[in-house]
């Protein structure tokens, strides 16, 4: 993001982070919001908490060297009565409701369960620069989030993972490592990660679509 911190950057005159806790904060589903982020971000986002009546954040944690170290700072700091917790890029501000509660529901019937939509580009696997295979596309799925758990699953997932200092990219990895299956639940196009500044113009785009 050429230099700047992406959850602080400006969406439609709102944070990102603050779009993001917003749409959580809508699933009745979700009864508290543990934040996990870099040590200098503590202030601004504990701040940007309060100015903007994020009831349902509890706490706001200092993240570790890794993703699996990280969701293990917040995961271990949830309270004793969730029975599923999800994992929700803060990045991610244009999820909906309905994506966040079918994916609660199917991890209630399944133990774990994430958002996904079909592939629209042929994927190439390259060794060196070299095609090495091309994976059937009917097969492959973009994994957005939040990705949910059953809470006690995905503690010991993610201690089985920084135990072993496991490189993971998503939490579903984590329990897919020991053997449990995560259910897909449809995603939605829309529900795109801030990862580059065209990202914020296509977040920029969306809003004002949903706004018309």
């Amino acid at each position: 993001m050429e230099g700047q911190d992406k959850i602080l950057l400006p969406l439609d005159d709102v944070p990102v982070l603050v779009h993001t806790l917003q749409a959580l904060s809508a699933s009745e589903y979700i009864q508290e919001i543990v934040v996990v982020t870099r040590e200098d971000l503590i202030v601004p986002v504990g701040q940007l908490c309060r100015d903007c009546a994020l009831d349902k954040v509890t706490k706001v944690l200092i993240g570790g060297a890794t993703r699996a170290d990280s969701v293990l700072v917040g995961v271990e700091e949830v309270s004793g009565r969730a029975e599923l917790i999800a994992v929700h890029d803060g990045a991610r501000p244009l999820v909906t409701v309905e994506v966040i509660d079918e994916a609660i529901r199917k991890a209630a019937e399944c133990g774990a369960a994430a958002p996904a939509v079909p592939v629209k580009d042929t994927i190439k696997r390259a060794v060196d620069g070299v095609v090495a295979e091309t994976p059937d596309r009917a097969q492959l799925f973009a994994i957005q989030t939040p990705q949910v758990f059953d809470g006690d699953l995905l503690l010991g997932a993610l201690r089985k993972a920084v135990e072993d200092g496991a490189a993971i990219t998503d939490d579903c990895s984590a329990v897919e490592r020991i053997g449990m299956k995560v259910c897909l639940t449809e995603g939605s196009y829309e529900n795109i990660k801030i990862t580059t500044p065209a990202d914020m113009l296509v977040a920029e785009a969306i809003l004002h679509s949903r706004d018309a």
